[in-house]
């Protein structure tokens, strides 16, 4: 998105270590969130408000605002390029329940029995554009092809090792070409990183291999802060000991969980919204359910339901209470999800529950940006020429916890923010002289490591890495917990300092790179643990069970980890943005704190 709207002013390249359509962005299945109002009534306040509640209130509200606002016209904009919608009857963009989003209940009666519909304050809304369970497949193939059409410069399969950066400004890359070993240097007015996630290190993940925090790494090793760190999604329905995400449209199109002793317990623990709950309070209460005893089997999962009968019976199925649905309606809505159960688990959906748990999936942390896409250096200055969308930015919209369909969303307006910025930052000025050689520290960096013997496999690094990550620093974390994380990648790090490459040419050398992968993860890791050891409290999916409460007289604030060499990471912090509004002769905030409940 941005590199489509940046070519219509400046040339233009884009640099993937992928072929740009495995992009991790296709792997994305539910939806895209929007309050277009096509179902029900909706207004972007309603979804800028769901969005502040389910980042439990970390979130920047103006960007939080912008992302909402500015949704509907993305959404247009793409639905102009030709990605396929689903329609309703009547031929407009159709929409599904996603958890989280709600909106009003005009039915709300403060005084009505508790349980009943009129005490519920808010109720699900259908918000989520959708092309069938394929929603981030359709967007990644529209936004290429647009690219392609526009004369977007394609570089595949180069493989960035650095950032160029004279006089505190940002001047281009360094990428290895994979198909050949050779260093190429790419000499830019500005540039966004787009890396994506880092779940790949944690051991079940619902991320791409690919997915190694890159951008975010090699930020971080020229001492730019990454933001808010500790907040890690755990998606609630990952197929069980694989990770692969069943989306989270299952549960909006009525899908229900189910314990070992065929209870639905989401009604424990989110008794309002029950499976529709956000992701963060879905996830723990898996947990707590298995702990307790109660995963299918005494094992460690719980079921995923979406047989029609089962939907029939519970009426949770978006249709109306008077109408039930049948396995063709849910085969023609989740048609891939059906179709992963049956490769991978041998399960079929239509006829049997599938086994789920949960899986590392979103970062809400990363490269601090602003409204514009530009990276700060700290918590107030920017970094000239260098912007940064997607999983690998913190704007932050997510706050502590991202709702689903909202990363979608803010991929293609924060990438299109940062696409119009980027270009004008570029067409303003000149190309600034860079290094003779920018390529060295790269270069030596490979050398050396092609140059020691392999003393151990860089697989058991790994391997290690994710064990402590999942065990330690996972769903629910301790001081004790984390001061074991931290100490066993410390360890790692140095273990890594020691690792040498098996094959030593250069052509495909993917050991090479994969060890440079791992030297991404380990740094993230590093800073992942350092901003969850220090914020000694709960909120979103940071869940400290020694500090079991949200505490927003010390913590209502974003955390910013950098590098501090041996020492680990260095962990400042910076005031949320909140807006104010006049009430009653008075400056209040626009989105009170309040409990975050379901």
């Amino acid at each position: 998105m941005a590199a489509l709207e940046a070519s219509r002013r400046v040339g233009t390249a884009v640099v993937s270590k992928l072929y740009p359509t495995r992009s991790h962005t296709g792997a994305a299945q539910g939806g895209i969130a929007a309050a277009l109002a096509n179902l029900e009534d909706d207004s972007w306040e309603n979804h800028a408000y769901d969005t502040i509640k389910g980042g439990d209130f970390l979130v920047d509200q103006t960007a939080a605002e912008i992302l909402c606002r500015e949704a509907v016209e993305c959404i247009y904009d793409l639905e102009h390029m030709g990605l396929p919608f689903d329609r309703t009857v009547d031929g407009r963009i159709s929409q599904r329940r996603f958890g989280g989003h709600t909106k009003p209940n005009p039915k709300y009666d403060p005084s009505a029995p508790a349980g009943t519909e009129a005490a519920k304050p808010r109720i699900p809304v259908m918000r989520s554009c959708h092309s069938a369970d394929r929603t981030g497949h359709m967007i990644l193939q529209t936004l290429y092809q647009q690219c392609i059409k526009q004369g977007v410069a394609f570089f595949d399969e180069f493989h960035m090792l650095d950032l160029i950066l004279e006089d505190g400004e940002c001047r281009g890359i360094v990428a290895i070409e994979i198909a050949t070993g050779a260093l190429h240097v790419f000499h830019a007015k500005s540039v966004l990183l787009a890396t994506g996630g880092f779940g790949r290190m944690f051991k079940v993940s619902s991320n791409a291999y690919a997915l190694t925090g890159d951008g975010p790494a090699i930020a971080y090793r020229h001492g730019m802060p990454l933001e808010d760190m500790e907040f890690y999604q755990f998606h609630p329905t990952g197929i069980y000991r694989l990770g692969i995400l069943l989306s989270e449209a299952c549960r909006g199109d009525g899908g229900i969980m189910f314990n070992g002793q065929g209870e639905r317990f989401m009604e424990r623990y989110a008794p309002n919204l029950k499976d529709l709950a956000s992701r963060d309070v879905c996830s723990r209460s898996i947990y707590q359910e298995v702990r307790a005893g109660r995963g299918i089997g005494g094992k460690d999962y719980v079921h995923l339901d979406i047989r029609a009968e089962t939907m029939n019976k519970y009426k949770s199925s978006p249709l109306h209470p008077d109408q039930n649905v049948d396995s063709h309606w849910v085969e023609k809505r989740l048609p891939d999800i059906i179709e992963f159960a049956r490769t991978y688990l041998g399960v079929d959906p239509i006829k049997e529950p599938m086994p789920i748990q949960p899986t590392a999936h979103y970062a809400m942390g990363g490269l601090p940006t602003d409204l514009d896409g530009r990276v700060h250096r700290n918590a107030r200055d920017v970094v000239p020429g260098l912007y940064s969308a997607g999983e690998s930015a913190c704007l932050s919209v997510h706050g502590a916890n991202r709702l689903g369909t909202n990363s979608l969303v803010d991929l293609v307006v924060y990438g299109r923010r940062s696409g119009r910025a980027m270009a004008d930052y570029a067409s303003r000025v000149e190309f600034h002289s860079i290094p003779a050689h920018p390529e060295a520290a790269a270069k030596a960096a490979i050398d050396d490591l092609l140059g020691r013997p392999r003393t151990e496999p860089w697989a058991r690094l790994r391997d290690e890495m994710q064990a402590t990550m999942m065990d330690h620093c996972g769903v629910f974390r301790t001081e004790e917990t984390l001061v074991k994380a931290r100490d066993d990648i410390a360890n790692l790090k140095q273990r890594y300092q020691r690792l040498g490459v098996q094959d030593k040419g250069s052509v495909f050398n993917t050991g090479l790179l994969e060890i440079l992968e791992l030297g991404n993860l380990l740094d993230l890791a590093e800073a992942t643990v350092a901003s969850a050891l220090a914020r000694r409290e709960s909120r979103g999916a940071h869940s400290r069970e020694d500090f079991p409460n949200r505490d927003d007289n010390a913590f209502f604030k974003h955390s910013l980890a950098f590098a501090n060499g041996q020492e680990g990471a260095r962990v400042e912090y910076k005031d949320v943005d909140v807006i104010h509004v006049e009430k009653d002769g008075e400056r209040v905030p626009k989105y009170p704190l309040e409990v975050r409940k379901y």
